[in-house]
């Protein structure tokens, strides 16, 4: 059976060839700031994650006349995206939405084929306008991306996997349900291949008392409760200061990469200890959107442990108030103790991380949340907080709709979140809460 098709269209230089360059793994496409470059298509077999497709660039769809170059290059990237399987729109989110932004996405609309919406360039804040902006072009929330950088890779994976069933390798027609990834993640020497070996039942990694012998990212397929598993152990992730050699230096951007490919990452500390670089991982994992558990391991040298789990919690709450909630789980991989607590907290988290709530619900708690605690006011008027829809899951993603959302403080968008998390019990995943101005989008004739 042939693999599916994906389609990069979009204007010029919005950066589809960049994308199609980092999916097909080698620099197939040429990659120019000058406008317009691309014009015939170009395929290439691509990977991610667990994903293969076939992947096809195209020139920039321009309003040209038929008989022009410009008008036969957007006949090529017509005729792609009839033959793909699905299409990523891309956008330049640091330009904003321009006119042609709008006629392709009335094109896409038509066209019937699954749409990713691709909001490239979103390093730095000069991309949250247009990222904004996006959502009203009606193919549903942008997913962020640098595809210079390789950043937003994860969520494309994500987005992906639910429109192309049946492309993950190793799939098999009874089993065709893509397998969880999951990174177990953390500073070097603290029992993370030890771990990993425990939870298969077998000596898989090599371990030993020397920090730092896990050096690339080795991934494990796996299964657990009727769930399959891709399990990738990480090399030790060390402060960039205490970097001492290129090669350690390649491990740890592997390590990172592994976390922004996972669906939930599992953070090994050790005993009591929390570390700096401890907190730095985990809060590395929920800006990349990842659910996290925290193994507490080496449990079996703690003497006082009750305590010392009160406290490890408090730290946590404290320090990482984006993940309020996350799970904790005292163990031993060395002896075994508490291992069997792990993987359905690791379930828990990933259900938790994908949970969607009823759009009634949501605007029932935000009227009855406004009631309890109003928003300030603004120049002496009222904000209005008129509507709140969740555009998505993995992490859960909100959007709410404000008469003033460039005015709404900081202060008042945590009372949000965290009164989010506890109504719907969204606890150890991090939450996204975009903002818009203006009406109710589906409220007829406000």
């Amino acid at each position: 059976m042939p693999a599916p098709a994906v389609a990069i269209v979009g204007r010029p230089n919005v950066g589809k060839s960049t994308l199609f360059n980092r999916l097909v793994g080698r620099r197939l496409a040429l990659v120019h700031d000058r406008p317009g470059v691309t014009r015939d298509r170009r395929e290439g077999p691509a990977t991610l994650g667990g994903l293969t497709f076939q992947v096809i660039d195209t020139g920039g769809i321009e309003d040209a006349d038929p008989g022009t170059l410009a008008g036969r290059v957007r006949r090529q990237t017509e005729a792609a995206i009839a033959g793909a399987s699905a299409v990523l729109f891309m956008i330049d989110a640091r330009a904003g939405i321009l006119p042609l932004d709008e006629s392709l996405a009335r094109v896409l609309r038509r066209s019937g084929k699954p749409v990713v919406l691709v909001a490239n360039k979103c390093e730095g804040s000069r991309a949250e306008q247009g990222f904004l902006e996006a959502f009203a072009l009606g193919l549903g929330e942008p997913l962020r991306l640098s595809a210079e950088h390789g950043e937003g890779l994860a969520d494309l994976y994500d987005a992906l996997a639910a429109i192309l069933p049946g492309t993950e390798e190793g799939a098999t027609e009874e089993r065709g349900i893509a397998p969880l990834q999951l990174a177990i993640v953390g500073r070097p020497n603290v029992g993370k291949s030890t771990l990993v070996n425990r939870l298969i039942g077998a000596e898989r990694q090599i371990t030993g008392p020397e920090p730092g012998i896990t050096r690339d990212a080795i991934a494990i397929d796996w299964g657990v409760r009727g769930q399959r598993v891709r399990l990738v152990d990480t090399a030790g992730l060390r402060r960039k200061g205490r970097i001492v050699d290129r090669a350690e230096d390649l491990a740890v951007e592997d390590s990172l990469r592994a976390i922004r490919l996972a669906q939930v990452a599992v953070l090994v500390i050790e005993g009591r200890a929390l570390d700096r670089q401890d907190l730095a991982i985990a809060r590395f994992a929920a800006e990349e959107g990842r659910a996290v558990v925290i193994a507490v391991n080496k449990w079996d040298l703690v003497a006082d442990r009750q305590p010392a789990l009160t406290g490890l919690r408090e730290r946590l709450a404290e320090a990482l108030p984006q993940l309020k909630g996350v799970a904790v789980v005292p163990l031993s991989a060395l002896t075994g103790e508490g291992m069997s607590r792990l993987m359905p907290a690791v379930l828990a988290a990933f259900a938790v991380w994908g949970r969607r709530v009823p759009t009634g619900e949501l605007n029932r708690w935000l009227n009855e949340a406004v009631a309890d605690h109003p928003p300030p006011a603004v120049a002496g008027r009222a904000q209005r907080l008129r509507y709140i829809t969740q555009a998505r899951v993995h992490p859960p993603t909100f959007v709410l709709f404000a008469s003033r959302a460039e005015a709404l403080p900081e202060s008042y968008l945590r009372y949000l979140t965290n009164g989010l998390r506890e109504r719907f019990r969204l606890p150890g995943v991090p939450i996204r809460m975009h903002l818009r101005k203006g009406r109710n989008p589906y409220a007829k004739g406000e």
